[in-house]
């Protein structure tokens, strides 16, 4: 039997509801596919904590992240900013966010979106850990913020990004990663993707599935209830190659050295 590459999925939202009735199972499908390792996002105060308790209950395979996604930048206040703080001073969050800020549905207002991003990459240039952003229809705001604080920044990493190849290579010039989900293989929407990921550096590239958001359209057959898992991460992997013209276990291997060198898991 032909055995996967071996690979990491940068972006799972494995405290969403949607996997509380079978997570064993959501992860041994994820080891069985070839994901050897898994960083769960923390979205909010509640989801971040719930985030570390499952890294604690798997150390050998998941690590997190500690922050709030700008939909819930209204909640940012004193209590909330020393709780995530104290999050994201543990050994198994390897990076502050989920943050940045959205104005495409605009869950909150665009100051407490600004302000509660802000406060979120002082705290990562404070502990010197890198930063999972959110970016959506709102990238000169975002990137305006972005520049300010990179230089105290240890990594960044654009998670989820959709954008154009003129946006990413501004994101490059500040030497941020770019982490590339199943939008990618999304034939509707994906064209602008597709185009900036054939000019994407190599060492600058990680990949994710986002789930429970976001399956590949492709995969068959198609994910129960369309509910995204770290397993189909290879989807995401092998349309990435095929757009790059790259043989996949040779980009998997690239790809897994930039995430264990970027998040620190060697």
């Amino acid at each position: 039997m032909h055995k996967p590459p071996a690979m990491i999925d940068i972006g799972a939202n494995l405290t969403n509801q949607r996997f509380h009735a079978d997570l064993d199972a959501v992860l041994e499908r994820a080891r069985q596919a070839g994901v050897c390792r898994i960083i769960v996002t923390g979205t909010s105060e509640r989801a971040s904590t719930e985030a570390l308790a499952l890294a604690r209950r798997y150390p050998d395979y998941l690590r997190c992240t500690a922050g709030v996604h700008p939909h819930d930048a209204s909640s940012w206040n004193e209590a909330s900013a020393a709780a995530i703080a104290q999050l994201a001073r543990q050994p198994e969050v390897v990076a502050v966010g989920e943050c940045g800020l959205d104005y495409n549905r605009m869950f909150s207002p665009e100051r407490e979106q600004l302000r509660c991003f802000e406060a979120q990459l002082a705290l990562a240039a404070e502990l010197q850990k890198p930063v999972f952003l959110h970016e959506r229809d709102a990238h000169d705001a975002f990137f305006a913020l972005l520049k300010q604080y990179r230089p105290a920044l240890k990594g960044a990493v654009v998670h989820c990004f959709t954008g154009t190849l003129a946006q990413m290579r501004e994101y490059l010039d500040l030497d941020c990663h770019i982490g590339i989900t199943g939008w990618v293989c999304d034939e509707r929407r994906g064209d602008d993707l597709r185009e900036a990921v054939k000019h994407l550096p190599l060492d600058r590239l990680m990949i994710e599935t986002d789930a429970p958001y976001l399956p590949p359209r492709h995969v068959r057959p198609k994910p129960a209830a369309n509910r995204n898992e770290p397993m189909y991460l290879g989807a995401v992997l092998e349309t990435v190659a095929a757009i790059r013209a790259q043989p996949a276990p040779a980009l998997a291997a690239q790809v897994r050295g930039n995430t264990e060198a970027f998040f620190g898991l060697r």
